[in-house]
């Protein structure tokens, strides 16, 4: 077996869990695969017994690895989908970050979720992802989130007008600070803070949640999956941004966005004592009386 392990920088405190993990796996003779930038900070923080194999691209990943462990927040998973992409490798999220919806193991878990591995003791949750098109290409082969499609202004303090078609009929009109095109993975996401609702994963659903609209009558809206989605962006300075995830382009006003979901899906590995539901009601704290 070889499991792949992509990372960012952790607190001080994680280094004893993530020591641990490297020794486990070593113990059990589990092949490392180590994303490159993050295998200097191995070396700089933890002992290797021996030196790793690396891989920098989805290239020299995609047919190198079984499993591979996410080591950070959330945003860390969201970059490690990128070297992923449809090799169908599923990923386990190792939560060294803040809050964590999908990078739901927590350091003190380290050692049963290696475990449930090993006996194959876990769920396979397929995540869907939207695909941008555009004409001239934006994201080139990463044109792909997990969690969400941004639309945002750029260089103004003043709104952006977005129109917006599903399936070439037109939805509405959006002035707001911007747009948030989201998967039910992203729903926890930025579109939640948005004012988006939460959606079950494998409900096959788009959420559609503007950014501080001008009207307060302007809400979330939930299509489809199977929905098409176009938006015509309208700037004052011509020029708006678009994100994935975490990467980000400008773009200028010329530009036509297509958004759908994309033709593969993400692996996600779910210990069988962590369900979502279970990450929502402990992340978001639900049913505590904080008054005592």
């Amino acid at each position: 077996m070889t499991i792949a392990i992509f990372g960012s920088p952790y607190p001080e405190h994680f280094t004893k869990y993530i020591q641990h993990l490297v020794k486990k796996l070593e113990s059990e003779h589990i092949k490392i695969i180590v994303e490159e930038e993050f295998y200097v900070f191995l070396q700089n923080n933890i002992r290797l017994t021996n030196k790793k194999a690396t891989f920098n691209s989805y290239e020299s990943l995609k047919e190198n690895a079984d499993f591979l462990l996410s080591i950070g927040g959330d945003g860390t998973l969201l970059k490690a989908v990128t070297f992923v992409r449809e090799s169908n490798i599923p990923i386990m999220g190792i939560n060294t970050g803040r809050l964590g919806f999908i990078s739901s193991i927590s350091a003190g878990q380290i050692d049963d979720a290696i475990n449930d591995i090993l006996k194959r003791n876990f769920i396979i949750n397929e995540r869907a992802l939207l695909e941008l098109t555009t004409e001239n290409n934006l994201f080139k082969e990463k044109n792909f989130a997990l969690n969400e499609v941004a639309i945002s202004k750029k260089d103004t303090s003043s709104m952006i007008r977005i129109d917006a078609f599903v399936d070439d009929e037109f939805l509405n009109t959006y002035w707001a600070d911007g747009l948030v095109i989201s998967t039910p993975t992203g729903s926890t996401g930025y579109s939640l803070s948005c004012g988006g609702p939460i959606i079950m994963p494998g409900t096959n659903n788009i959420i559609v949640t503007p950014n501080a609209p001008h009207n307060l009558n302007v809400r979330p809206i939930v299509l489809n999956d199977t929905s098409v989605l176009k938006l015509k962006v309208d700037d004052r300075d011509q020029l708006a941004l678009v994100s994935l995830d975490s990467r980000s382009r400008a773009f200028d006003s010329d530009t036509e966005l297509l958004i759908k979901k994309a033709d593969f899906k993400i692996k996600l590995i779910q210990p069988q004592d962590n369900s979502f539901t279970s990450t929502i009601r402990n992340k978001l704290m639900w049913g505590l009386d904080k008054r005592s």
